[in-house]
């Protein structure tokens, strides 16, 4: 059987090369992720990957998540719908879905790009000796200021949620801790303020949530529901960082996006195809003993697919080594939002804000070029594909 070790050089390196040599070789592997625990089932090919994450014999659970020392009176905010499975989450899945669909993200597009105009204005003051990383002062700032405003955070509170963001972003630890109470709070004022003066945002669309049969969502749900959502509404920063280093590097998919701007939308889902960050899925666990690409797994243990290898799988992809952002977008069914009952609730807004944030970044800085080398921009994080740091030089 096929191991791989997320410790690995090579794994941490390039991580679609050395996955990508294993699922040439079986379409289930070994993965040590963990130093000192049993190794997890991967599953490297795109058929193999959706069929598993829409299975319902494989479960997430509340301990795929790391958690930190909360207080009690927290605890009930704490278990979000990304750990519910079955009827529980397909109820929930079922009251919050209508806001978020493509056309609600499509709607919310000009304050995206108020948002972009606003944040690109600050960056320019940061410019050194030419040059200005934009990861700290436009890529990590940009999902977080969207989905404070399409939430319905109030502008005042923002600073503190782009604090709570970044200390989010680091882990489980003291400081995750001590900042819980703190975003609890901010979600239950946000709440509270959009019930008295209904607002034009996704929070006074899920006040008035209601299913066909009277269901609503129950204020811990809520408040449960909003600290996630503007938590996780961060996690754009790594794709929108990794596309337009993507783009500066491969120079003839710059210059054909530059000439055709109405390429973007197909241009954005080839960049998530090619680099997103998310090399793997979160972990499912086996209900019940199971079969899986001919292996049985027994029941506890735990599944995860590997995007990377899936979105690079040449069985479903031509060429699939290569990015082009003219390819067909019948041939883009990547896994970059993962796929069945757990597909991305955000995938809309995201999409849109990287297409946003793209296409301002051309359109105002034609001669936008990399201050750096590519490869010496990458992080060892055998976890996500991300950068270190973005410098740029800005070119009117």
């Amino acid at each position: 059987m096929h191991e791989i070790d997320l410790t690995d050089a090579d794994v941490i390196g390039d991580p679609f090369a050395a996955y990508g040599r294993v699922r040439e070789q079986t379409p289930l592997a070994r993965l040590q992720a963990i130093p000192g625990t049993d190794p997890w089932w991967v599953v490297t090919r795109h058929e193999q990957a959706r069929a598993m994450l829409s299975d319902p014999r494989f479960e997430i659970r509340s301990d795929s998540f790391m958690r930190p020392d909360v207080p009690d009176d927290c605890l009930p905010y704490m278990r979000t719908m990304s750990e519910m499975n079955g009827q529980e989450h397909a109820r929930m899945r079922k009251l919050v879905a209508p806001a978020f669909t493509p056309r609600r993200a499509a709607d919310f597009r000009p304050r995206i790009e108020s948002i972009v105009e606003e944040l690109l204005d600050a960056v320019e003051s940061q410019v050194s000796d030419g040059t200005v990383d934009l990861l700290p002062h436009f890529t990590r700032p940009l999902p977080m200021d969207v989905i404070c405003e399409w939430v319905g955070i109030p502008e005042d509170d923002r600073m503190r949620w782009r604090a709570y963001g970044a200390t989010v972003a680091t882990g489980a630890g003291p400081d995750f801790a001590k900042a819980i109470p703190g975003i609890m709070d901010g979600a239950k004022a946000a709440i509270a303020r959009r019930r008295d003066e209904p607002g034009d945002d996704l929070l006074t669309d899920l006040i008035a949530a209601q299913a066909d049969d009277g269901d609503r969502l129950t204020d811990t749900e809520m408040v449960t529901l909003v600290w996630h959502l503007v938590m996780a509404g961060q996690t754009p920063t790594n794709l929108i960082a990794n596309a337009v280093h993507a783009l500066l590097a491969h120079p003839r998919q710059l210059e054909a996006l530059r000439d055709d701007l109405d390429l973007m939308p197909g241009a954005v889902e080839e960049l998530i195809r090619w680099c997103g960050p998310t090399l793997l899925t979160i972990p499912r666990y086996a209900r019940e003993d199971a079969e899986l690409c001919g292996t049985r797994i027994t029941e506890g243990q735990a599944v995860v697919a590997s995007v990377a290898a899936a979105n690079r799988d040449p069985r479903v992809f031509t060429d699939p080594e290569t990015l082009d952002i003219t390819r067909p977008r019948a041939e883009t069914p990547h896994l970059g939002f993962a796929h069945g009952p757990h597909f991305c609730l955000g995938a809309s807004i995201a999409r849109v804000q990287t297409q946003v944030a793209i296409t301002t970044l051309l359109q105002r800085y034609p001669g936008l070029t990399l201050a750096s080398a590519p490869d010496e921009l990458r992080a060892p994080d055998p976890g996500t594909w991300r950068l270190t740091a973005l410098p740029v030089t800005l070119t009117s």
